[in-house]
């Protein structure tokens, strides 16, 4: 099973930087995402995301 897809842009938390198609392995990437912009936020939008979960617990009180 390939679960690299060749036009996906990803974010390498290994190295820090955004990736093209193959490259590390996906566990060590966030993505795919659907262009390059995108994928050098996606610490940001991990962080957006983790926010919103942990306000949403919060309200359900968790």
């Amino acid at each position: 099973m390939v679960d690299v897809r060749e036009d996906a842009w990803w974010f390498c938390l290994r190295h820090n930087e955004v990736e093209h198609g193959k490259g590390c392995p996906n566990s060590q990437r966030l993505g795919p995402y659907p262009d390059q912009a995108t994928a050098a936020r996606a610490l940001n939008i991990a962080a957006e995301r983790n926010e919103e979960w942990e306000e949403q617990e919060e309200e359900e009180g968790r």
